[in-house]
């Protein structure tokens, strides 16, 4: 397997620029996953590391070489699409086999790799089968075989599970744990689902129109976000967000204000925002940081404030309680025993060692 190295790679179509300056390092052996909305350029990126798409300006390394000027048949890689594409008129062997024939490959070696591709991925007896004759789930472990068997430097997967029902997304993640874990890839995976993302990749680079905001562990960019953009993206439900100032008392109490509520900032945030006070800023809180008054007990720092119920959504051990605190929507991930009903007065408490702020020109985090 192999580094993936990106040095400022742009895409540009006449005036429109795509890919805008992208420094990626992807570790031999690491699974990262491009991830973004519809539109932000992480399918063109992929694609310039496969050489599907000309790079305008950057370059691209894979396993040291430097292959700008190099044809994708070349490049040692193997890409998995959203579509299938299998041949259906030959069986799951001769379309994983396929790309082998054509290269001449000796049939006992062929017989090999399509054997062992087909033992990782449980396919052994589903050889002889027709495409038409087999899942949506099948169908895509078939092409991430066709990708295995020729052992390339780097796998390349474009939103390879978005045709697959819910509950076969969720296995067929596992599938690709448990194969990166078994072949020591080197992955670049391509979602607009940030669960895909956070459950998947090792690292995570999150691209709005072009850019990279984000780079690091999952749970790094869920706890940490830089800007406000990755704030609402990672996340479900999204961040909550209230405008508000910073104001100072006392020396050296902070607190946040806005129309609905006013919340004391902990003392070792509010040195952090000294160069706000007086200005608008906005806050952000996770709704899981957002609980019900008998669930709260283990938290240290806090504030109970009343609400209004809005509307409830009931997952199962969890529910999502959309209520208005002074007048402000928020949205609060409670306990699923808790029956609040529409209209309700309801008691939420903020976890305040859970506050994010960010500055309203920049949209860069602040805490």
């Amino acid at each position: 397997m192999a580094r993936v190295l990106l040095e400022n790679i742009t895409k540009k179509y006449g005036d429109v620029t795509a890919v805008k300056n992208i420094n990626l390092d992807i570790q031999d052996q690491e699974f990262v996953v491009f991830v973004g909305p519809s539109g932000c350029g992480k399918t063109t990126t992929l694609r310039m590391i496969a050489g599907l798409e000309e790079i305008n300006e950057g370059r691209v390394f894979i396993g040291g070489r430097l292959v700008n000027d190099v044809p994708p048949k070349d490049r040692n890689i193997a890409m998995v699409f959203q579509n299938y594409a299998l041949y259906p008129h030959m069986k799951v062997y001769d379309n994983m086999a396929f790309g082998l024939k054509l290269r001449g490959m000796p049939r006992k070696e062929i017989e090999q790799r399509v054997g062992e591709a087909a033992e990782i991925l449980s396919l052994t007896e589903l050889l002889h089968r027709l495409p038409k004759q087999l899942s949506g789930g099948q169908r895509q472990r078939v092409a991430l075989g066709r990708a295995i068997v020729r052992r390339p430097e780097v796998f390349l997967m474009d939103e390879p599970l978005s045709n697959l029902d819910a509950k076969l997304r969720v296995q067929m993640r596992a599938q690709l744990q448990r194969l990166h874990k078994t072949l020591k890839a080197t992955i670049v995976y391509v979602t607009h689902d940030q669960i895909e993302a956070m459950t998947l990749g090792g690292r995570i680079a999150v691209i709005l129109n072009g850019e990279l905001q984000q780079f690091d562990k999952p749970l790094a960019v869920y706890e940490k976000p830089e800007n406000r953009f990755v704030a609402g993206f990672i996340g479900s439900p999204p961040m909550n967000f209230v405008k508000g100032t910073i104001n100072k008392k006392d020396g050296a109490l902070y607190s946040f204000e806005c129309e609905g509520f006013t919340i004391e900032v902990p003392k070792d945030l509010g040195q952090l925002l000294d160069n706000y006070v007086g200005k608008e800023i906005a806050f952000g809180i996770r709704p899981e940081d957002i609980w019900d008054v008998p669930s709260s007990d283990w938290i240290p720092e806090k504030v109970r404030m009343e609400s209004t119920v809005d509307f409830r959504e009931i997952i199962g051990s969890e529910t999502y309680l959309y209520v208005k605190v002074g007048g402000i929507p928020l949205t609060s991930r409670v306990n699923g025993m808790c029956d609040a009903n529409s209209g309700s007065k309801f008691d939420v408490v903020f976890n305040l060692s859970k506050l994010h702020f960010f500055d309203p020109a920049s949209q860069k985090a602040i805490i």
